[in-house]
């Protein structure tokens, strides 16, 4: 079930957004992503319209997307769990609510960026993100 996240849901997505940053972004110091915990928590996730995906069974929650008006800003499953789904579910419920939306994602990450390309994002441009020196892929979708 996915669903609007709530404050509650706060420690739980920041669980899965620092273990599958880690993991996905294994050319980056995991001291990076544990130093951008409190921005996650009274920055990002009060700034953005998040959605969760809820194991009916469980309660648990398994994975999140982050909306900035048109900008996916994040979206994560929790390793466990990840390629059962859940991250193509949460991009269909952002597409249905969206009619266009811009990303960016790590060239380095090539999981998520052949995951953004099956969803038929395409790409915009390349740049060197400034706080880590790391390539970036800026990518596009629209109805």
């Amino acid at each position: 079930m996915i669903r609007s996240y709530n404050i509650q849901d706060t420690d739980r997505v920041i669980r899965i957004w620092l273990e599958a940053s880690i993991l996905a972004h294994h050319f980056i110091p995991a001291m990076y992503w544990i130093e951008k915990q409190e921005d996650m928590r009274n920055i990002y996730l009060p700034g953005s319209n998040t959605y969760v995906f809820e194991d009916e069974k469980t309660k648990s929650i398994q994975g999140f997307v982050s909306m900035v008006d048109n900008y996916l800003a994040a979206i994560f499953v929790i390793p466990e769990a990840q390629g059962a789904g859940i991250g193509k579910a949460l991009m269909k419920y952002v597409k249905d609510v969206y009619t266009e939306m811009t990303l960016r994602v790590y060239a380095k990450n090539e999981s998520a960026v052949a995951f953004y390309e099956k969803q038929t994002f395409r790409f915009v441009e390349e740049h060197v993100e400034e706080e880590t020196g790391e390539h970036e892929f800026v990518m596009k979708w629209n109805r």
